[in-house]
C-alpha cells in the first residue's frame, strides 16, 4: 500500500504532494514502483496534529481521487470523517482506512451502506495527545481486545467481516518498546481471524533504535520492518518508499522459495 499524503503537514513528506497534479503524479510513480494499493489522505495524523474540517479535507482529496480511481489499482481513503467517507465511496474508492476504527459519528453507517473494504486501526487517545500520554501495560493484549470489540460492532451493524482488515496502529499512542512488542508478537493479532495491515514506514520508533533523526532517511529500517511484519503474517504493508520495500520483499521471497524447495526435496 503506497502512501499519498495530500497535506501540507504530514510528519515525513508534508507538502510534497499537496497539489492535485503532484499527488496524481505520485500515485502513478508508486504504481510504477510496484504499489498494489494507493492510500490517499487529506489530513495529517502525525503526533500533535490538529484535525481539519471535512470541507478542507474534501477540497484536498476529491480531485486526486477522481484521477486515482482510473489508474487500475484499488484505492483507499485515509479518513475518519463520515462525510469524507461517503464522498470517497461515491467516487469509487475501494477501501476506507480509518485510524478511529469507525468510532466517529456516522462512520459505521457510512461503511455499512456501501460494499467497500475497511481497515480498523487501534489508536490510544487522539493524534493531538497520543504521544504526550502513551498507553501503559501490555500493548498486544490491549490492541487485540480493542480490535475484537470493534469487529463485534461491525458485525452488529451488518458489515461482513470478510470486508475487514486490522491495523495495530504502530506509533499511535504507543511507546517504542510497545511498538516493537507488537511486531515481535504480531502473530497474536492474527488470532482475530482477519488479515493485518501494518504501517512502520519512517516511524519515530525506527529512529529511536537506529539513531536516524530525519524521517526521510529511514528508508532502510522501514524496509526491514516491513519484511519482518510480512514474515510475521502481515498481508499488507503501508509504506512511503514503495521501490525499496518491493525490493526488500523480493529478497525475502527468494529465500522463502528456496527454503520450501529444500524442504520438499
Amino acid at each position: 500500500m503506497g502512501i499519498v499524503n495530500v497535506t501540507p503537514d504530514s510528519f515525513s513528506d508534508g507538502g510534497q504532494h499537496s497539489t492535485t497534479h503532484a499527488a496524481v503524479r505520485h500515485c502513478a510513480q508508486l504504481i510504477e514502483q510496484g504499489a498494489d494499493i494507493l492510500d490517499i489522505g487529506g489530513e495529517s495524523t502525525r503526533p500533535g496534529s490538529a484535525s481539519v474540517s471535512a470541507a478542507v479535507e474534501l477540497s484536498r482529496i476529491v480531485p486526486v481521487l477522481r484521477e486515482a480511481v482510473t489508474l487500475g489499482v484499488p484505492v483507499s481513503i485515509d479518513t475518519c470523517k463520515a462525510e469524507v467517507m461517503r464522498a470517497a465511496i461515491d467516487l469509487g474508492v475501494d477501501i476506507v482506512n480509518d485510524i478511529w476504527a469507525l468510532r466517529g459519528a456516522g462512520a459505521l453507517e457510512a461503511v455499512a451502506a456501501s460494499r467497500c473494504g475497511v481497515c480498523l486501526m487501534h489508536m490510544h487517545r487522539d493524534p493531538m495527545t497520543m504521544q504526550a500520554s502513551p498507553m501503559e501495560g501490555d500493548a498486544v493484549h490491549a490492541v487485540r481486545e480493542f480490535l475484537d470489540s470493534r469487529l463485534g460492532e461491525l458485525q452488529s451493524a451488518g458489515i461482513h467481516l470478510d470486508r475487514v482488515v486490522l491495523d495495530p496502529g504502530i506509533g499511535f499512542g504507543k511507546t517504542v518498546a510497545q511498538n516493537f512488542a507488537l511486531l515481535a508478537r504480531q502473530e497474536a493479532l492474527l488470532e482475530a481471524g482477519r488479515p493485518l495491515l501494518v504501517g512502520w514506514s519512517r516511524k519515530s520508533s525506527l529512529g529511536a533504535v537506529t539513531g536516524i533523526v530525519e524521517a526521510l532517511e529511514r528508508k532502510t529500517p522501514s524496509a526491514v520492518a516491513a519484511v519482518l511484519a510480512v514474515e510475521r503474517g502481515a498481508s499488507i504493508v503501508r509504506v512511503h518508499d514503495v521501490r525499496d520495500t518491493v525490493a526488500a520483499l523480493a529478497v525475502w521471497r527468494a529465500v522463502q522459495k528456496e527454503q520450501r524447495r529444500q524442504e520438499s526435496a
